[in-house]
């Protein structure tokens, strides 16, 4: 079989090798499911994407996501990755508009250029849905930190643009800082729960032009802890305005995530409530390498 071309981006990064690294391979429409899911295994990123054709189908090009354990029907930073690919070795000009069908269904990227090149990806993620709540007392040891470390002013909750992640506010950036999962906790609680990833957020930053500090954990996905989330920043966009936390029913911030782990990321998040929740993720991506799988 042929070789399979690749690329590597950083994605939601300001700088290279910051943000969340992924592997993206196109031309990819030969390769069976199986053999997607071992490559991904091997190249071992959080997430790696195949873009199946370089002609677009039913509006989008057609994408599929892996973990090194299994395909998702959604993520954020694939997204964005891939559809910089697309447009900067595959269409090669100035598009507005990209959608990519996943299994989710189709989501558009917008990209705003500088210069002729894709500066800032913005996409567009499904209204969020609220589900189940939890008590500080039950997240609290789950995360090592103590119960009046938790914002109590807004809910422990579920929530999903496509994929579901529990939102836990806190008070300060200290006790963000301060996480520990213990991981037998965290693996008792989410065999009760739809969501098995968790989104900690604080108002306090490292960098005075942001607003927001973020830590995700998905140890149920084999990644202790994520550098850059662009689905579980969805969920928490949609969160924020569904319950005014910052004052407004609309927000338009810049999120930092990835500091604790040596790969600091800004993630930039527009909402709004109305009649409906729209939510959108922006950020920027680079590109550091490309070759072939063989």
């Amino acid at each position: 079989m042929t070789s399979l071309p690749f690329y590597i981006v950083d994605v939601f990064a300001e700088t290279k090798y910051a943000g969340n690294q992924l592997a993206v391979f196109t031309d990819a429409e030969a390769r069976s499911s199986t053999e997607m899911q071992q490559i991904a295994k091997e190249i071992n990123y959080s997430e790696t994407t195949f873009v199946l054709s370089s002609e677009a189908r039913s509006g989008g090009y057609d994408v599929r996501i892996f973990t090194p354990a299994k395909e998702l029907p959604f993520a954020g930073h694939p997204t964005l990755g891939t559809a910089f690919i697309l447009q900067h070795e595959i269409i090669k000009q100035p598009i507005e508009t990209i959608a990519l069908n996943l299994k989710i269904g189709q989501i558009p990227v917008s990209l705003l250029y500088e210069n002729g090149l894709p500066d800032v990806l913005w996409m567009q993620q499904r209204s969020p849905v609220f589900g189940e709540t939890f008590t500080a007392e039950t997240i609290a040891p789950v995360l090592g930190l103590d119960v009046t470390d938790i914002d109590t002013n807004a809910p422990i909750q579920d929530v999903s643009t496509g994929v579901p992640f529990i939102i836990v506010p806190l008070k300060t950036h200290q006790a963000l800082k301060r996480i520990k999962v213990n991981k037998d906790r965290y693996f008792a609680l989410i065999e009760k729960t739809q969501a098995k990833e968790i989104l900690a957020f604080c108002p306090e930053t490292y960098h005075p032009e942001n607003q927001l500090s973020v830590r995700v954990f998905a140890d149920s996905l084999g990644i202790p802890e994520d550098p850059a989330t662009g689905s579980a920043n969805g969920c928490l966009a949609g969160y924020l305005v569904q319950y005014s936390y910052l004052g407004k029913p609309y927000i338009d911030l810049r999120v930092e995530q990835g500091h604790e782990i040596g790969r600091p990321s800004l993630l930039l998040l527009k909402a709004t409530k109305t009649a409906t929740i729209q939510v959108s993720v922006g950020g920027r991506v680079i590109l550091v390498a490309r070759g072939a799988f063989v």
